[in-house]
């Protein structure tokens, strides 16, 4: 097998490095909360922590149901006002679902980024749930690492790190992964130590 030119090994190692994360808009809050928001996962699962999905999975059924009403009333094979009766079923069924969704956004999800299993091979009977918030008016973004289940007997206080945005942002909106990433890291750490401690 022939050797790589030095051109062709240096076109080769740069699309191996992933592009730098990067906020569309330094001006809007929810495009820097996206990309925080989206690290904080990837620092969480990279530790080994294993995503529970049981609510995304939740919200998905709802959500196809509720297309699945739409597509009925949409193509029910009689016109109007024949099919006058099925369609103010579809209509009832369709409000009913969304405001289910709604409630489970307001009641479960809430602010809540990530929620994981348990740790695997640890005897903490609940895993974690991880929010954030960046108001709009503010540069001062909190992330909070809290138990899954509140109410569970092993449930450890939350941990909490409130930071500037300017301290993990450049000016061109490239994310400081590397500083980041250790924040995250940390605010973990001093979660896990909460769990030591109970033991």
């Amino acid at each position: 097998m022939a050797a790589l030119s030095p051109r062709d090994a240096a076109a080769v190692l740069a699309s191996a490095i992933p592009p730098p994360k990067k906020a569309a808009n330094l001006l809007d809050p929810f495009s820097l909360k996206r990309v925080l928001d989206d690290t904080t996962s990837e620092v969480v699962l990279e530790r080994g922590y294993v995503e529970n999905v049981k609510l995304s999975n939740l919200k998905m059924s709802i959500g196809v149901i509720t297309c699945a009403i739409a597509l009925a009333a949409q193509f029910y094979p009689k016109k109007f006002p024949e099919n006058k009766t099925f369609l103010i079923g579809c209509i009832i069924l369709y409000v009913i679902f969304n405001v289910i969704l709604q409630y489970v956004n307001l009641t479960k999800e809430k602010q809540y980024i990530l929620f994981t299993h348990p740790f695997p091979g640890s005897f903490s009977g609940t895993g974690l749930a991880i929010s954030s918030k960046l108001p709009r008016s503010s540069d001062m973004y909190t992330l909070r690492i809290e138990s899954a289940d509140s109410q569970h007997i092993l449930a450890l206080p939350p941990v909490e790190l409130t930071k500037s945005v300017t301290k993990w942002f450049t000016k061109d909106g490239v994310l400081a992964e590397d500083i980041f990433w250790d924040d995250v890291e940390s605010l973990l750490d001093t979660y896990e130590n909460e769990s030591r401690k109970s033991k």
